[in-house]
């Protein structure tokens, strides 16, 4: 049943075809990290197509800002659940992360094949400081919103001495963070106080109010909306059952420690506790894919990110080149079937990643519907937000001591130059991230010529 709508000037109710074609659209167009991916349809959902209201738009955004994992694809699962049911969330979230699975497994391909090509680590050798610039960048940004007192400022820092010196793990790290949250709000209120995600979405997206919507600001919940405790159980056991399907085609594949089944148990876990975005859990992605696993290296992993941010979708997406470097360099499928093991890796990953973000929304969105305006995680998730912080700047040291170091000996001084230049093209000048990756690629191959 199909919300009516508040106002008699408001859009005809929007048809599941219609909506279809959109989120495929999305999936494809969806660059700029979340920020930009928000952006995008609040532009096209608000105020070009007028399908959701602003308050219910930022009422979404708000409950997916405070879950873990990626919240622009939290977003769209959530807004196609709102307009047409559970198979509306599932196709907008599905439809939002499909291209960028496809392109990440092509790209991951052409990297383990021809990546050691001359021309081909030219260009990754200009990427590479780049990288390590977005992801101060990336800190940059989330320290200007965040860091709005000193309390915060020291939880970041200790974050950053609890990661790069003290080596704790990353787990530990927020849940102390969330403790310290926890326990700092009640002490003292004012210092812990979130920046709501109203404020922080009317700053990037702009404050003019939006004209009537299919789904109005006093349009009331449609009937799936309205909470419901069998529907709450039958969402939880159809996803405990995808979760249990999925686990135990990977354990018959390969055994219950094979690589199949290790990734299913360790990209569970990561989905749920990537606060703060996609750069927050890199670090524990690391600690466990690069040091524990060995499905890929150090330098690797750059590679990664760096393609991560080349392809749309949300960021996290990295995970399935992490994925496929796994399930290529361990032969999930065999020696005659490198490239089939590597994309059914892919694919693994980025299924027990996205699962408990379909169980959020679907399970939550009714919770969240009929208590709007009610989210009392503030405490705990600015003090995360803030660890969050001192993590990026851990990561950032740890990616520059790869590029400007690459041999553990000599300093590279072209690197060097090429992470203070796109970091001060992202930080002081606002380019994009697609430009200076391009251009940095560019100057890698000049470089490498010359030399």
């Amino acid at each position: 049943m199909t919300p009516p709508p508040a106002r008699a000037d408001a859009p005809p109710p929007i048809g599941f075809g219609r909506a279809l074609l959109f989120w495929l659209k999305l999936g494809f167009i969806s660059f700029g990290g979340p920020a930009g991916q928000i952006a995008i349809m609040h532009s096209e959902l608000v105020e070009r197509r007028r399908w959701i209201s602003e308050k219910r738009f930022l009422h979404a955004l708000n409950y997916c800002m405070v879950l873990p994992g990626p919240e622009a694809q939290q977003l769209a699962t959530y807004l196609g659940w709102l307009m047409h049911r559970s198979w509306g969330g599932i196709a907008a979230g599905l439809l939002f992360v499909l291209p960028s699975l496809v392109l990440l497994i092509g790209l991951s391909w052409v990297y383990v094949v021809f990546g050691q090509q001359p021309l081909v680590a030219a260009v990754f050798y200009g990427i590479k400081p780049a990288v390590t610039a977005i992801v101060l960048q990336a800190g940059w940004r989330l320290a200007g919103r965040a860091l709005h007192s000193r309390a915060l400022v020291g939880i970041a820092a200790a974050a950053f001495v609890a990661m790069a010196v003290l080596h704790l793990p990353f787990v530990l790290v927020l849940a102390l963070a969330a403790l310290a949250g926890h326990m700092g709000a009640r002490r003292w209120p004012a210092a812990f106080q979130g920046r709501a995600a109203h404020a922080a979405s009317a700053t990037a997206l702009g404050d003019n109010p939006a004209p009537a919507a299919w789904i109005d600001d006093h349009s009331p919940p449609p009937a799936h909306a309205r909470f419901s405790r069998g529907r709450l159980l039958r969402v939880l056991g159809v996803c405990l059952a995808l979760w249990a399907a999925g686990m135990g085609t990977a354990i018959a594949i390969g055994g219950l420690e094979g690589t199949l089944a290790r990734m299913g148990w360790f990209f569970t876990k990561a989905a749920l506790m990537t606060f703060g975005g996609a750069y927050a859990v890199l670090p524990y992605v690391y600690q466990a894919a690069v040091e524990h696993y060995h499905w890929l290296s150090g330098p690797q992993m750059i590679d990664g990110l760096a393609l991560g941010e080349t392809t749309p979708g949300p960021l996290i997406m990295v995970v399935a080149f992490v994925g496929f470097l796994g399930g290529w360099n361990q032969l999930v499928l065999g020696p005659d079937l490198p490239f089939l093991g590597g994309a059914l890796a892919a694919v693994a990953v980025s299924f027990f990643t996205f699962l408990p973000s379909f169980l959020f929304i679907l399970a939550g969105g009714p919770l969240v519907e009929s208590t709007r305006g009610h989210l009392g995680l503030a405490g705990p998730m600015t003090a995360i937000t803030a660890a969050v912080v001192g993590v990026l700047a851990q990561l950032a040291l740890f990616f520059a001591g790869h590029v400007l170091w690459p041999d553990g000996r000599g300093f590279d001084g072209w690197a060097a130059a090429l992470m203070v230049l796109a970091a001060f093209a992202l930080i002081r000048l606002k380019w994009g991230v697609m430009p200076v990756l391009a251009l940095s690629a560019v100057a890698g191959l000049g470089i490498r010529m010359l030399g």
